[in-house]
């Protein structure tokens, strides 16, 4: 919609050899190439449209620390070892992405002021609540706000309160992931766009990745397709239930929305169907929520935006749209990703439950480091096999239900 940065476009033109293949040009799959070919690996993406055409471009946006879970969770499920180190990994991976925004000057509209995650209810804010006296107990800096301080940070009064997590920000996910594209290829990554990956079969102590464009042999491959993932692989798409998250960018509303996350953070609730909330860098308001696009940019889901922005903001007066667009989540049964060794050499992240921006970074630099001869108990994760989840078809349409529902009633 808005990125500074340019679209990428490169063909695939008969076969070719490398070390390490990647399927999928989003965050997991550039961050891989990047990492790796700064470690003096060959490696080559390959997209089939174009960088950052799934989950990472329709992106919230949100920089978050951590994952959808509250810390305690993580590790009461991974156990305290591997869950703390999880835990603290993802605590500091807000500040390794802007790193590397800042190192390859990514013209993402990056900003460092914080996200606020907003407590519809007084459940809300109990959950809340327990998060931040974890994370206090962590070190994080994070702040638990009253109704009265959220409302002066937010510019709505409707929030219970809400946790404010300094160590995050917001991006234009679209400008990021092209900024990693442009980084990758300037450290010696070659990207393919336009290339559909037909079939992966091993060959001899080789990988063959057959594409519409031709075959490309590797040693090691790194599917980073997550909600976008397909046959290719037999069954890892059904391994996580598929949801989508919608957004709407208003027109730029000048001095009228100045009042509105004035501080420069974006914003997540706590409700059952998370709603979001950011600006961007020309003053648009970018709304959305758990469904598919419903009408396109006069439809119901447009009326659901206006609804909404007039409930929180009452004094904002009539807006204008521009943009619409959804994405794709894999959303995992315990709500923690994955990372599956599918074959000797073929491996994928997979199921980051909303929270793609900086999983898919850390976990993409954690493939490179292995596959430059690291260790599989060095991953922020222990490997697991994939395992399908037999409800995920029926309970994927089951929330599409209630999301398209919820945009009806809250549309009235």
């Amino acid at each position: 919609m808005s990125a500074q940065e340019a679209d990428l476009s490169s063909p695939l033109d008969g076969d070719t050899a490398t070390d390490l293949a990647i399927v999928g040009g989003g965050f997991t799959g550039l961050s891989t190439a990047l990492h790796a070919a700064e470690r003096g690996i060959d490696c080559l993406v390959l997209e089939a449209r174009q960088i950052g055409y799934g989950g990472s471009g329709r992106n919230v946006g949100l920089v978050n620390a951590g994952l959808w879970l509250p810390p305690q969770d993580v590790r009461r499920r991974l156990g305290e070892a591997r869950g703390a180190a999880l835990v603290k990994v993802l605590g500091e991976a807000p500040g390794y992405v802007q790193s590397l925004i800042e190192r390859h000057q990514i013209r993402c509209e990056v900003t460092r002021t914080g996200t606020i995650h907003a407590a519809h209810s007084p459940k809300g804010y109990a959950d809340l609540a327990r998060r931040a006296e974890e994370w206090h107990r962590l070190g994080a800096p994070v702040e638990l706000l009253s109704r009265e301080e959220a409302a002066e940070l937010i510019g709505s009064r409707c929030f219970h309160g809400g946790l404010v997590d300094r160590r995050a920000g917001t991006i234009n996910p679209m400008g990021y992931v092209r900024g990693l594209a442009r980084a990758a290829q300037g450290a010696g990554a070659k990207v393919a766009t336009g290339v559909t990956a037909r079939k992966l079969r091993r060959d001899g102590d080789r990988w063959v990745v057959e594409t519409d464009r031709g075959a490309v042999t590797a040693k090691s491959v790194v599917l980073g397709t997550n909600a976008y993932s397909d046959d290719l692989w037999p069954g890892l798409k059904k391994t996580f239930t598929l949801i989508h998250f919608f957004q709407l960018a208003t027109a730029p509303l000048g001095d009228r929305g100045r009042s509105i996350l004035s501080g420069g953070q974006g914003l997540w609730d706590t409700g059952p169907i998370m709603f979001s909330l950011r600006r961007d860098a020309c003053g648009r308001l970018i709304i959305g929520s758990m469904g598919t696009l419903v009408g396109g940019i006069t439809g119901l889901s447009r009326r659901w935006a206006e609804r909404t922005l007039g409930r929180l903001f009452p004094d904002l007066g009539k807006v204008a749209f521009e943009h619409c667009w959804h994405g794709r989540i894999a959303m995992t049964p315990d709500h923690l990703p994955r990372i599956h060794r599918l074959a000797e050499g073929l491996y994928t992240p997979i199921g980051y439950n909303g929270r793609g921006i900086t999983p898919g970074t850390i976990f993409g630099k954690a493939m490179a480091d292995l596959l430059a001869g690291g260790k599989e108990e060095d991953l922020p994760l222990p490997i697991s096999e994939p395992n399908r989840v037999p409800s995920a078809p029926v309970m994927s349409r089951l929330y599409q239900l209630a999301f398209t529902a919820n945009q009806l009633v809250k549309s009235l």
